[in-house]
């Protein structure tokens, strides 16, 4: 394996730790009206990924530090060409942090009921955009033969691309409602248990139209990992399944393990689906960037896989660490002990 080939991956790992650890922020979030109905069980869910959602955050701008390095070609494509989409997604970011910073800085019912509902817009829009976005760069875009993206922005409102995006969205509540499960005690607890049972099946179906289109597409490209496309697909759908059985049976902490395999196994079968094409282009397959046409110099990828050697087993480290640190349950008798503020 060349190093252009093992960037791919590597960008690959850091976009599948984004999407499985902020997934389920935006889930947290998107489940908030469903949830929360008075405000101590809106701070109970709220407070369930309080220490930890913007750690998940800087997953992203890890990956896209990634990219740009790693393959500048891709990036600039990307960037330019999804330029509106991503710049929702940025401020639907920023909307979301503002509101989890300034939600409980005055003691007024409209002040957070209005915080509250930037919560869910800052959750659910990232969550159907990045699917969107991805939808697209596996399933190529009109680029030109300057690597120019030159279909406008409604071309990538198309039916898998849109598609994909429902999954993600489904996905990622589904994933977050199994988070608030393991997370609360009392009527939250129960009411999320509630609504995983209640969102199971629309995932389900909608997840397995994606996974099927995907592999279809994989298979008229003639991809080389078309055997990874549909194992991966397969684990994506087995771990949802499991995921809701075990959440029937109340196994809370299995049941977010198997929330997190699904969300993995997913984005593997879309990078797999995209190898070795990085965007592949739908005006003329020559037009497209390729693993070998859009990275950088051998020279360049060798210094980042020296740095990334010794920097990301210490990310990992200190990820875990916090989330042991904070592993308890948020009950609600310490939001009711504790100053309106917390």
């Amino acid at each position: 394996m060349d190093l252009a080939t093992l960037w791919f991956f590597i960008v690959a790992f850091f976009f599948v730790g984004y999407f499985v650890l902020d997934g389920f922020d935006f889930g947290v979030g998107m489940s908030l009206p469903f949830l929360g109905k008075d405000d101590v069980s809106r701070r109970q869910v709220i407070n369930t990924i309080g220490p930890v959602w913007d750690l998940n955050e800087t997953w992203v701008i890890v990956a896209g530090a990634v990219l740009f390095a790693s393959f500048p070609e891709w990036y600039a494509t990307l960037f330019s060409g999804f330029y509106l989409p991503l710049l929702l997604i940025l401020l639907a970011l920023i909307l979301r942090g503002v509101s989890f910073e300034y939600r409980h800085q005055r003691d007024s019912v409209k002040w957070k009921a209005g915080f509250d509902r930037m919560i869910v817009i800052g959750s659910v829009v990232p969550a159907l955009l990045w699917g969107v976005a991805f939808g697209n760069i596996v399933q190529g875009v009109a680029i030109d033969e300057n690597h120019i993206y030159v279909g406008g922005f409604f071309a990538l409102l198309n039916p898998y691309a849109l598609l994909v995006g429902v999954t993600t969205l489904l996905l990622f509540f589904l994933h977050g409602v199994l988070f608030v499960a393991l997370k609360t005690d009392g009527q939250v607890h129960e009411d999320a248990q509630k609504l995983a049972k209640k969102a199971a099946i629309p995932t389900i179906l909608v997840a397995a139209a994606t996974v099927i289109w995907t592999v279809a597409i994989a298979m008229g490209r003639e991809a080389p990992l078309l055997w990874l496309v549909i194992g991966a697909g397969a684990l994506a759908a087995v771990s949802l399944i499991a995921a809701v059985g075990l959440s029937m049976v109340r196994r809370d902490g299995w049941a977010f393990f198997s929330g997190m395999l699904t969300v993995l196994f997913a984005v593997v079968m879309l990078f797999s689906a995209l190898f070795p094409y990085v965007m592949p282009s739908t005006i003329d397959p020559a037009y497209s960037l390729t693993i070998a046409n859009a990275s950088s110099t051998p020279y360049t990828l060798q210094i980042m896989s020296w740095t990334a050697l010794i920097a990301m087993p210490l990310v990992l480290a200190y990820q875990a660490w916090t989330y042991w640190v904070f592993r308890k349950r948020v009950t609600r008798k310490s939001i009711e002990g504790a100053p309106a503020h917390a």
